[in-house]
Parts: C-alpha cells; structure tokens; sequence
C-alpha cells in the first residue's frame, strides 16, 4: 500500500497535477473556525448544532479530497453517488482504474486517525456499492481499487491530509 501525505494551506488556481511523491496542499475554508473540539453538548438543540458542525466538517474534508485528487490527475466521476447500498463519497477514474474513495475528516486525533475508522462493515458496504455502480458504468473488465483520503484539521483552514491508496482490495 502506497501512501500520499500533504500538510494542507490555500491553493493556488492551477489545475496541473503532480507526482504521488510529490506533497500538495489542500484548503479547508470555512465558517465557524475548526480544529478545535466543541464542548460536549449539554441540551438536545446543541447536539443538532454539533451533528450540522460534523456534516459541514465532512463536506470541507470531500471538497479537499477531490480538490487533492483532480490535482494528482484523477478524473472525478461521481460525487455522493448513492445507491441501495450506501453512498460513495468520491467516485474517480485514475487512468484505467475505477477507483472508490472513502473520505475521513477529524478535528483531532484523540480517537484515533481517521483512516481508521473504515472497518470490515465499511469495507463491504464500499464492495457492494463498487458492483452497483459497476452494473450502470459502461466499461468490461475495468480494474477497481479502494483509497481512503484521511484529513485531519490542524488549525483554521488548515489540515494534514493522507490518501491511502488501495487502502484495502475486494473479496
């Protein structure tokens, strides 16, 4: 398994793409400020407010991912690509590869990295949505990979971010 690691910052406007070895930098722009932990919710209106927070943090963490990925050259297919078995976060070709991106977003490491948090459960459900999408995709003996793009926000606007490339194989 290769791994691509970035420290992120703001992006120029150039689109061209660089080497996996290469690191590039991702912008996580965004109101309120992150990378610091909400006190723990005290009243049933304040666990709305922090659930809207994560679903922010993981739309900025998804735009960054395929901001990363275009500029490494993927070709982005889909985005929330849904179906009977769940949601794809990212779905990019990567010259022949059909590639399946799972996307994590933390504020902090105090429960682990986010790559972590894609299981057994998560890799499955990941498979199912690949034959899905692949039975509407039209393309024969296509190679399929998985990755996993962790973020991790370090400070406002700012986040370390690691593609796992072919984080884990089918079957």
């Amino acid at each position: 398994m290769m791994d691509d690691v970035a420290a992120a910052r703001e992006l120029p406007d150039s689109s061209s793409a660089q080497t996996e070895s290469q690191s590039q930098s991702q912008s996580l722009s965004a109101t309120p400020p992150l990378g610091v932990e909400e006190p723990e919710p005290s009243a049933p209106c304040e666990e709305k407010k922090r659930g809207e927070l994560n679903a922010e943090l993981g739309r900025r963490g998804e735009d960054a991912a395929a901001r990363f990925l275009y500029r490494h050259g993927y070709e982005i297919l889909e985005r929330n690509w849904t179906c009977a078995a769940g949601e794809a976060d990212i779905i990019a070709r990567d010259g022949d590869w059909v590639v399946f991106v799972e996307v994590k977003t933390r504020t902090s490491i105090d429960k682990g990295f986010p790559s972590e948090a894609v299981d057994r459960r998560k890799r499955s459900k990941y498979e199912k949505i690949a034959a899905l999408f692949l039975a509407q995709y039209d393309v024969v003996d296509v190679p399929v990979r998985f990755d996993v793009v962790s973020l991790v926000v370090v400070a406002e606007n700012r986040a370390m971010l690691r593609h796992h490339i072919n984080a884990f194989a089918a079957g």
